[in-house]
């Protein structure tokens, strides 16, 4: 990764000033909806969508299924904003640019930041189907020096040595679980440490006992814009 691919203040602020013009909405919460989650963002009451096609400067997402649209509307009375398709490393498109609209969100306004996607698990007391909150990472491409942070620090998006400690929120963690137990789904409920690697190869048996060693519960190949 060379650092002259990372993305001015300037175009992030063109997006946000162009989807601005075209919606009143001015969301809070922001939901990247994963592999058959996106009829979630259908959900959304008083909605505006617009393709990312049209916003200025949103990558493409090629994966099948993924709509490539941003929804905007009301959700349980919060404002919220809601990405239907994501992008990935694998599929050609730079760190900076898999992670765009994360920082198109924080100058949008948003604080609260819900990502979901179909991941797999190497935890031998997960089942198929399980839902898996987060409470800890493991990003190999960061620990390699692949990150959307190198390059010059830009102060609106927060401090050039972030820590790592606090980014799964213990009170939205919480909230879930509380969530759960009123719907009565705790049994298909986990926590666990969620491992990004790089794809788009499946991992080598050798590699998997590697990861399950390192206390890894699932593994994935999207989700940069977490980290």
């Amino acid at each position: 990764m060379h650092c002259k691919d990372q993305i001015s203040h300037k175009d992030y602020q063109r997006s946000v000033d162009w989807l601005q013009s075209k919606t009143q909405h001015r969301p809070k919460v922001a939901i990247i909806c994963g592999s058959g989650l996106g009829m979630l963002a259908d959900t959304l009451q008083c909605q505006e969508s617009f393709k990312y096609s049209d916003i200025p400067g949103f990558p493409q997402s090629t994966v099948q299924g993924h709509i490539g649209r941003l929804v905007f509307g009301e959700l349980k009375g919060k404002t919220c904003v809601c990405m239907q398709g994501r992008f990935h490393m694998y599929e050609g498109h730079s760190i900076y640019k898999v992670t765009f609209p994360v920082r198109v969100f924080k100058l949008l306004g948003v604080e609260t930041l819900i990502v979901t996607n179909a991941a797999g698990s190497i935890a031998e007391s997960y089942h198929c189907g399980d839902v898996m909150i987060i409470r800890d990472h493991i990003n190999f491409p960061g620990l390699a020096g692949l990150n959307p942070l190198n390059g010059p620090n830009d102060d609106k998006f927060g401090p050039r040595f972030p820590p790592m400690s606090g980014v799964y929120d213990k009170d939205l963690r919480k909230l879930a679980f509380d969530i759960c137990k009123r719907m009565g789904v705790t049994q298909f409920v986990q926590e666990g440490v969620y491992c990004m690697v790089g794809g788009p190869n499946f991992e080598s048996i050798a590699e998997a006992r590697l990861l399950h060693k390192l206390g890894v519960d699932a593994v994935v190949w999207t989700l940069a814009a977490a980290f």
